[in-house]
């Protein structure tokens, strides 16, 4: 994932947004993957329901992200960073449509250990989880874009710790802080 260079990300998106269609073209096929890479992060183990496909979800953040509204983007990171949220802005847009009702009930019927055994996340009232998440992003937002890039985009360590530019030591004290905060706040 993300074998694309910063210098050459940021040298594309900088000739499309000057006007050149084939390098915003070739951007796309590029960065294509890894936006549904992300997606299906977000809507893998049902915690976000099976109301979107990744497809679906990529093209509503590409069209977020690309459309009239033109995006400042620093780097490669920074993209993902904004995509993934877009992403994440998409799902409690859904799931306040839906009046904050949880997309999938798969697992209203699980005992606790069926459930640690199934290996799959119950529902997340995703609009608390955005609540928190502005919340973490004040008082801590590298913190914020781990949670954001590891459990919701369902990148690895290492590279959600390659898009933020950091070590993965860092990266794992961030997770660790930011996991204990969560906790606390959705508990």
């Amino acid at each position: 994932m993300l074998d694309l260079t910063s210098v050459t990300f940021t040298t594309l998106f900088k000739q499309w947004r000057a006007g050149d269609r084939e390098s915003g073209e070739q951007l796309f096929r590029t960065i294509y993957r890894d936006l549904l890479r992300l997606a299906q992060g977000y809507l893998k183990n049902d915690r976000a329901g099976r109301a979107m496909q990744a497809t679906t979800l990529v093209h509503e953040a590409y069209l977020r992200l690309f459309g009239n509204e033109k995006i400042d983007v620093e780097s490669r990171a920074h993209f993902f960073v904004i995509a993934t949220r877009q992403m994440r802005r998409i799902l409690i847009d859904l799931s306040r449509k839906n009046r904050g009702v949880a997309l999938s009930h798969e697992f209203d019927d699980l005992l606790p250990e069926e459930l640690i055994a199934s290996r799959k996340m119950p529902d997340l009232d995703l609009i608390a989880l955005d609540e928190a998440l502005t919340e973490l992003e004040k008082v801590d937002e590298r913190a914020c874009h781990v949670v954001e890039l590891r459990y919701i985009g369902g990148l690895t360590e290492r590279e959600a710790a390659e898009v933020l530019g950091i070590a993965v030591a860092t990266l794992k004290r961030d997770w660790t802080f930011a996991r204990t905060w969560l906790f606390e706040r959705l508990s």
